[in-house]
């Protein structure tokens, strides 16, 4: 059975490099690092999309083609049942992470991500593998500054990201895409072990 990776954004160039797109980049990152071939669109599924092998096993990448909060109709078009689930990675932008930061876990909540309900939501249930990736600020001693407030969380998430956060970005994405290939060759127990 294939693994199913999946990389949450909003489509449209306007999104591309903003905060709330940060799983769509760092699934992009790694696609282009590990030899997948180019993402193509699949109109049928609304999806960009390719497969390939991560050591031996047979990959899936997904970027949705809809917005973040109908994401789960992507993921239930490639993933059918739960054992099918527990095969499924999804990588998306976190507030509750400093910038640099990521953490993968496994059959939890939500923790209010739109897009992540929406998946647990199509595939029935929260046994799947999460990588989240810190987007918010801190202090200089390392501290949280967590945006507040629906409007200004919406304002922070949707902006797009400064150029010197785009360069802490690239060493989280190659850590994102060794965590990928971890969770896919030795297993989540071990990725977690190692990266969180």
């Amino acid at each position: 059975m294939a693994w199913v990776i999946i990389g949450l954004g909003n489509p449209g160039e306007e999104y591309d490099q903003t905060r709330h797109n940060c799983g769509r980049m760092a699934v992009e990152f790694f696609g282009k690092n590990a030899g997948f071939r180019e993402f193509k669109e699949d109109k049928k599924r609304n999806v960009h999309s390719t497969s390939g092998l991560v050591g031996k096993t047979a990959t899936v990448l997904v970027l949705p083609d809809t917005f973040m909060n109908k994401s789960g109709s992507a993921a239930g078009k490639f993933v059918k049942g739960l054992k099918a689930a527990e095969r499924m990675v999804v990588v998306y932008d976190d507030l509750d992470l400093p910038l640099g930061k990521i953490k993968i876990s496994f059959d939890r909540s939500s923790g209010g991500h739109k897009g992540v309900e929406s998946i647990t939501r199509a595939v029935k249930t929260q046994r799947f593998t999460r990588v989240r990736i810190g987007v918010s600020p801190s202090t200089a001693g390392g501290s949280l500054r967590k945006p507040e407030g629906k409007k200004v969380v919406n304002n922070f998430i949707l902006t797009p990201f400064r150029a010197h956060e785009i360069a802490a970005l690239k060493p989280v994405f190659s850590k994102v895409a060794e965590a990928l290939e971890t969770i896919v060759r030795e297993g989540r127990e071990i990725a977690m072990n190692r990266f969180n």
